[in-house]
């Protein structure tokens, strides 16, 4: 089976590169995926010269707002068949069987290793690490630092590391634009080189090229897609774009996961929106309707700690039901006990509880307004199990790449395991493949960019048409507004065209993808096919650029979680 075809622009308009240098590794992305890898490569060689890009600084992306914590089989009743089963019925048959035993059985010795590199994770009052439960797990496997600040500190550890390695050059506020390949895409060609514009002084201003020997992408996801979202500002795709343009298969794009306790700040709200940890509920929150009904009771075994795409068609599902625009999660009991009880959200909670309070809601003594909001693509660009792209020389890890771990639904907290484990298995391949210098083809393809005006138009279609969600109805008409969109040209060259033009570019593909998929599986809830059919769909669907043009192709694979709905 396969799509119809839509146009989007073969290149970003740019300015031709004012600078140039090079690099043997350069490193799209610097969060836990992206330092990791960084980090690993160096000290697999330190003979490389390695270039570490940031769209921004080095702690401004997803990673740092991860709150919950990191899965990994670290308990004594705990063990990686136990966490690999559980990822496989959370990724709804369309996980890589390969990929999730790498991830369960590696992730422990990794974990350890971020522990070994300065993370310093929560313990008990016997010093053990202090593991919790999430959405989907039946075990407690959830390190956590600082109560809710895990990723933050993960992060601190990372860059800190990165500050003792002088050798690797970090380069923040600076957008990767596109691939340099050694031939036209599509034909085999390896990557030669990326053009970046950096916002910066001196000699390194504007749209310049660094020639390099391979690439390797950690730069997140898409989730500014939609209009509310938890992820930050930086998480246009622009990974995923650039390496499309270049060739590359991305592949799972229908499946991104809405978070289902994000905390509801009105109509009007927009852009990244304070997540309520799913380690809320772990620690024994429930979500009720207005009438105070604990509407997940006899949803699934797990009730309020089923995996992330039950929980949110539930609450979906209740708000249409009952004409309201969000849910309540009720933790005013957690803690009671405590000398005050809020001095168990202070210990366990303290981000969270700040920012609900900056927000008017003491989550001590009232219910949580909570709706589910854009969280996580659970697709991106198909690697193998070592982050190897179809493009000879482009590697992929965490967010952006399509590992195969996560399936139809990312489980709880494997998001941070992800980045850690495949970063360190692209270090133990990339230095021994890495291809010999080469110089950048002359590239003919059009350019072109969509205006950055449309970015609220885009975000507002996408939200509506292939949110939580969908409809062959709806995608279609949202397929035809974001087409329309392409063609709205800008005529100023600047990051917002260039980010816009890459929310464009995956949205059609990921309408499309949705279109194409007639079941619901995972995170992709079509209304119109209500339920999961392996007979038809269980596999991906793989898109490519050609001439200008998507094209998805339905990939058929066995059910990997034993054909459980």
């Amino acid at each position: 089976m396969t799509s119809p075809r839509w146009r989007v622009p073969q290149r970003l308009t740019a300015p031709e590169p004012g600078w140039s240098t090079r690099a043997d590794v350069v490193v799209i992305g610097s969060g836990i995926a992206g330092l990791t890898a960084a980090l690993r490569i160096h000290a697999a060689d330190r003979a490389l010269k390695l270039l570490v890009v940031t769209k921004d600084v080095l702690n401004a992306g997803s990673t740092q707002w991860a709150q919950g914590g990191i899965a990994a089989a670290l308990g004594p009743e705990d063990s990686p068949a136990d966490h690999e089963r559980d990822t496989l019925v959370a990724g709804a048959g369309v996980c890589d069987l390969d990929a999730v035993h790498a991830l369960v059985t590696e992730g422990p010795a990794a974990v350890h290793e971020l522990i070994a590199l300065g993370t310093v994770f929560d313990k008990d009052p016997d010093g053990e690490l202090s593991l919790t439960r999430e959405g989907g797990h039946h075990r407690d496997r959830i390190a956590h630092a600082g109560g809710d600040a895990t990723g933050a500190e993960i992060q601190r550890a990372l860059i800190a590391a990165v500050e003792r390695a002088p050798e690797i050059e970090v380069v923040e506020h600076a957008l990767a634009v596109d691939l340099l390949l050694d031939g036209p895409p599509g034909t085999g060609a390896a990557v030669a080189g990326v053009t970046l514009h950096v916002m910066g002084e001196g000699q390194r201003d504007g749209v310049g090229a660094v020639l390099c020997r391979a690439v390797v992408l950690g730069s997140g996801g898409l989730g500014q897609v939609f209009s509310q979202t938890t992820n930050p500002a930086v998480s246009t795709g622009d990974g995923m774009g650039l390496a499309l343009r270049a060739g590359a298969t991305l592949r799972d794009l229908e499946f991104v996961q809405f978070h289902p306790t994000v905390m509801y700040l009105g109509p009007d709200s927009h852009g990244q929106q304070p997540l309520i940890s799913e380690a809320v509920r772990g620690e024994g929150a429930f979500l009720v309707d207005f009438e105070g009904n604990r509407f997940m009771q006899g949803v699934h075994e797990l009730a309020d700690l089923a995996p992330r795409d039950v929980v949110a068609k539930a609450i979906t599902r209740r708000m249409h039901e009952a004409g309201h625009p969000h849910m309540w999660l009720d933790a005013r009991h957690l803690g009671r006990g405590d000398r005050a009880e809020s001095s168990f959200w202070e210990r366990r909670f303290p981000t969270i509880l700040a920012t609900a309070r900056e927000h008017g809601v003491d989550p001590v003594t009232e219910l949580i307004p909570v709706a589910p909001a854009c969280h996580y693509a659970s697709g991106g660009v198909a690697t193998d199990l070592f982050g190897r792209s179809t493009v000879p020389g482009l590697y992929a890890t965490g967010e952006v790449a399509c590992s195969g771990v996560h399936g139809a639904n990312r489980l709880a907290s494997n998001s941070l395991l992800e980045g850690l484990v495949f970063s360190r298995r692209i270090a133990e391949v990339l230095p021994g493949e890495l291809r010999p210098w080469a110089e950048p083809a002359q590239d003919s393809r059009k350019t072109g960019l969509v205006a950055g005006g449309v970015r609220r138009r885009l975000q507002a279609v996408m939200t509506e048409e292939a949110g939580v969600l969908r409809s062959a109805e709806g995608l279609t008409h949202a397929l035809d507004a974001i087409q329309s969109f392409v063609g709205d040209a800008e005529s100023a060259v600047d990051q917002d065209a260039w980010e816009t033009t890459n929310l464009v570019t995956l949205s059609l593909a990921l309408a499309d993808a949705a279109r194409l998929r007639e079941e619901t599986r995972g995170s992709h809830w079509r209304e119109d096919h209500p339920d999961r059919d392996d007979a038809r769909w269980a596999g991906h669907l793989d898109t490519v650029l050609v001439d200008g043009v998507t094209a998805t192709t339905f990939r058929p694979a066995p059910p990997t979680d034993g054909g459980v709905a």
